[in-house]
């Protein structure tokens, strides 16, 4: 925690001519999408592999036509077609995954009061009037429009369009390019994932609500990142 407390701090210095009393937020920003940019091979690769399952789709149909009464043996064929495809039905998953060790650190940086045996003074950096260690009930005390409570009026209204945006961009992919072919409804869990998927963005409202506001810029900025790749990579 006090090598990532300082890389944060260290960035933040850097952006300070820049972006004055804000610094540390756009440290924060910064850091998110180098996270990204890391990650991107993976999401690439889960393109590619959403591309390749659709190219799977007549085979899929093929043998639900052979197994169709049987639907163990359907699961088991389907698996094993992925498996000589190499293209891995949960493929997609990986850079979410991979993202949480960093969001989880920038959550327990920005809600610990001392860092290394020592104040946390990251925690007197703010957003404009909002303190980048405070919850948004913690910025409505004074108002919901009223300084803090303006910030996050601000987060809010960028995370509702990233959501809606997101919500349009997954139906037409599914339309397109259904993320379930047949037979892959035997696959444990995925179905119900398929059938959530569109409506994951929203669930950012209510992340950026009960997380401190340094973690809440993460996932605004990783989930605005997610809804401009995906909209590149699955064109």
């Amino acid at each position: 925690m006090s090598v990532f407390a300082h890389l944060v701090e260290r960035l933040a210095d850097l952006l300070q001519p820049l972006f004055g009393t804000c610094a540390a937020a756009a440290a924060i920003v910064l850091f998110t999408a180098l996270v990204r940019l890391l990650v991107h091979p993976l999401s690439r690769a889960a393109a590619r592999g959403q591309k390749a399952r659709a190219a799977l789709q007549p085979k899929i149909a093929e043998l639900r036509k052979k197994h169709g009464r049987n639907p163990e043996k359907l699961q088991r064929a389907v698996l094993e077609l992925h498996a000589e495809e190499k293209v891995s039905p949960l493929a997609g998953c990986l850079p979410g995954l991979l993202q949480a060790p960093a969001f989880f650190l920038l959550y327990h940086l920005f809600s610990s009061d001392t860092i290394g045996g020592r104040a946390n003074e990251l925690l007197d950096h703010r957003l404009f009037a909002a303190p980048l260690g405070e919850r948004w009930v913690d910025a409505i005390g004074g108002g919901l429009f009223d300084g803090a409570g303006l910030v996050y009026a601000g987060l809010f209204v960028v995370v509702a369009g990233v959501a809606v945006f997101s919500y349009r961009l997954s139906k037409r992919m599914m339309a397109a390019n259904p993320a379930l072919p047949a037979g892959e409804e035997h696959v444990a869990g995925l179905g119900a994932v398929t059938k959530v998927m569109p409506f994951m963005s929203f669930f950012t409202l209510v992340t950026v609500a009960v997380v401190p506001l340094a973690a809440a810029l993460y996932v605004v900025t990783s989930t605005t990142w997610s809804a401009v790749e995906r909209a590149v990579l699955y064109r």
